[in-house]
């Protein structure tokens, strides 16, 4: 039985500039583009949700609920300095560490032996220390595996600490609702819902093939949610073969240029990861469109670098091919093998 943590910062950008400037503290806060440029919301901070703004949210329609709203762009290279930190901290408790972003990451400590192996301890150490540390408040979940432990590291935010031991995984499994099942978003809530199927112990109730008919891929998927199965291990060393980022909205987008201006923040945080990865070479850039029918396009181009204006030509030529609300949105890279990548390092 593995012992997972899954660690993720709280409202991440929003937390530096607040840790930066404590005026900003109590007044509703939000990172991200200005809203005569289209721009949307990266992050904001817990003020700025009580009036319902949220990430990839058009700034103008923020502004609209939020009048009072203190809008700051981003400032990648401060967020990138903060995130080493943490990940050195990460490091110190495990050499198992897979970041997923700048400000989430897994960590396998099945094997520690610090705290008389308690992950729980583990945990409380790894909020202390990078509070400490660089100011940042990290939510922590700990479970058997990363599926559950994602889970419990937004069960209790902010300032999270949730534990799902294993003696207690079958019970929280079945009583867990279906919407918080990762990739789960309003639209499939609702198709669920109306099927009668509200929480795991409900899913469990269907035959593979139907929820496979039903959604496909993603069924297969469901399926083994719904019995607590994640078998996939913290990967620390691997040959990316892409680099990628994907939303999945609490609302259908619905249309193209809703669809341009989230786009924007997922491009923003594809820039985030291949600058973590080394800035990779790159053989071609993608777009993926999942409609509101659940059926899915992905459009791609050659490419020797990012071009930020080829993502909107892909995204055009992909939400024509359904022309319907879009319920999910990728945008991503595919890498050169590393043999080739070697070759061009060293003609």
């Amino acid at each position: 039985m593995r012992k997972i943590l899954h660690a993720d910062c709280d409202c991440f950008y929003a937390a530096v500039e607040m840790r930066d400037d404590p005026a900003l503290k109590d007044i509703p806060l939000a990172i991200g583009g200005s809203a005569d440029r289209r721009g949307v919301i990266a992050t904001c901070n817990y003020p700025a949700r009580k009036f319902g703004v949220h990430s990839a949210m058009p700034t103008a329609r923020a502004m609209r609920l939020c009048p009072q709203l203190k809008l700051l762009p981003p400032d990648f290279n401060k967020y990138r300095d903060v995130s080493r930190q943490i990940q050195e901290i990460f490091h110190e408790l495990t050499p198992l560490v897979e970041p997923l972003s700048l400000d989430e990451a897994y960590l396998d400590v099945t094997d520690v032996a610090r705290f008389r192996g308690s992950a729980t301890w583990m945990a409380r150490w790894l909020k202390q220390e990078v509070l400490a540390r660089t100011g940042i408040v990290v939510s922590v979940g700990v479970a058997p595996n990363k599926f559950l432990a994602k889970i419990a590291s937004d069960w209790d935010k902010p300032d999270g600490l949730f534990v799902i031991p294993p003696g207690e995984m079958e019970r929280f499994i079945t009583d867990l609702p279906v919407k918080k099942l990762h990739g789960v978003g309003p639209a499939t809530a609702r198709k669920l819902e109306q099927q009668g199927i509200a929480t795991c112990a409900d899913l469990r109730d269907q035959p593979l093939e139907r929820l496979f008919d039903q959604f496909g891929k993603f069924g297969q998927r469901l399926h083994e949610l719904a019995q607590g199965i994640d078998e996939r291990p913290v990967n620390v060393t691997r040959e990316r073969k892409s680099v990628s980022v994907e939303t999945t909205y609490d609302r259908d987008l619905p249309d193209l240029a809703r669809c341009h201006q989230a786009l924007e923040v997922l491009i923003a945080k594809l820039g985030e990861r291949l600058t973590r990865h080394g800035d990779p070479a790159i053989a071609k850039q993608f777009v993926k469109v999942r409609f509101d029918d659940f059926t899915s396009t992905t459009q791609e181009t050659g490419a020797c670098g990012v071009v930020h204006a080829r993502f909107h030509e892909l995204l055009e030529s992909a939400w024509q091919r359904g022309g319907r609300p879009v319920r999910l949105l990728g945008v991503g890279v595919r890498l050169l093998p590393l043999d080739r990548r070697q070759l061009e390092l060293f003609p």
